[in-house]
């Protein structure tokens, strides 16, 4: 994986006061898990179809819900992208569905939500306008080595130059000492960095628009999910997450961050490694079995040679213990 950076600039609007961002308090619909009981989800991006690798990950949070009788919740995060293509979230949702995944509850949509984010980035300022380039960042420090976050050094926080003409900040939370983030992932063992070490004052809103790293803490923390399994390509902005979990009063969720599916090359999957699409599969004559039996024995949680019809029949047979703690290095003749 490349550098990541947690935001640029964008957009307008002023979150550098502590006062609420809307005039009225945003009345919420029920979102969350009922009967405290274990909540996951599954979160897909409607950026494309869904590959294998999504659904390893998605494996491994559907069957640890059901091996314990707790929920999942489905969330389509569909905030404004220009990599979002038409058609991909009913198409992810029918991929899934035919591979035998459900959920609980109503499907949320992020772009549905955004109320609900503005009013949380008024309760987290005051924030400091940025209007540093990707590339500007760059140049402030050495290159990040792969997997690495590109660390904001704070160039905007320390400026007292006008804003420039015709730029739109992003917004940024500046960090104190208290902002730690740290945690022990349930998967990936204690994860020693702070929020500032890896990522600096990260960016909560491009002009009005909030990012993602703020979405998603709103959402987990109002859908009740008490358990969060994902790629560990996230493991850098965890940190960031649960300072702003601190700065809300809320409790953050439990983390598993396991390892990516890989090409060859080591890199995550892509379309030079093959099409790893579920629907090219599906459109092959790959039954669902094959599939999750396939996916299932690289757990560890069939033998060689063993297969399953459904995903349900997994779910005597799901362990985390079993799982590998490298990257999944996939070829077809694993199917």
């Amino acid at each position: 994986m490349g550098a990541v950076t947690v935001g640029e600039s964008a957009t307008s609007g002023d979150f550098s006061s502590a006062s609420p961002v809307q005039d009225q308090p945003v009345v919420r619909p029920r979102l969350e898990s009922v009967g405290g009981r274990p909540c996951g989800r599954l979160a897909p991006s409607p950026t494309g179809a869904l590959h294998l690798g999504n659904i390893r990950t998605f494996m491994v949070a559907w069957l640890q819900m059901r091996a314990c009788g707790g929920t999942v919740r489905l969330r389509i995060e569909d905030l404004d992208h220009p990599k979002h293509k038409a058609g991909a979230a009913d198409a992810l949702i029918e991929d899934l569905r035919w591979l035998g995944f459900d959920w609980d509850g109503p499907i949320v949509k992020q772009s549905d939500r955004l109320p609900y984010y503005k009013e949380a980035l008024g309760r987290l300022a005051p924030l400091y306008p940025c209007f540093c380039s990707r590339a500007d960042i760059q140049g402030a420090q050495s290159a990040p080595h792969p997997g690495e976050v590109l660390r904001y050094p704070g160039t905007c926080r320390r400026r007292v130059d006008p804003a420039p003409e015709g730029r739109i900040p992003a917004w940024r939370l500046p960090l104190g000492p208290e902002d730690d983030g740290r945690y022990v992932d349930a998967f990936a063992g204690p994860q020693t960095k702070t929020a500032d070490a890896l990522t600096g004052d990260f960016v909560l809103a491009r002009g009005e628009d909030p990012a993602y790293v703020l979405a998603v803490v709103v959402d987990d923390h109002e859908m009740g999910i008490t358990d969060i399994v994902r790629g560990d390509d996230i493991l850098p902005v965890t940190p960031a997450q649960n300072v702003l979990y601190r700065r809300l009063g809320w409790t953050p969720p439990t983390y598993w961050h396991i390892p990516l599916v890989v090409g060859p090359d080591g890199l995550r999957l892509a379309k030079r490694h093959g099409d790893t699409r579920v629907s090219a599969y599906r459109a092959a004559g790959v039954t669902p079995g094959r599939i999750l039996s396939a996916l299932a024995r690289t757990c560890g949680w069939l033998a060689p040679g063993e297969s399953v019809s459904s995903l349900a029949d997994l779910i005597p047979r799901f362990s985390s213990d079993t799982i590998p703690h490298t990257p999944l290095v996939w070829h077809d003749s694993l199917l």
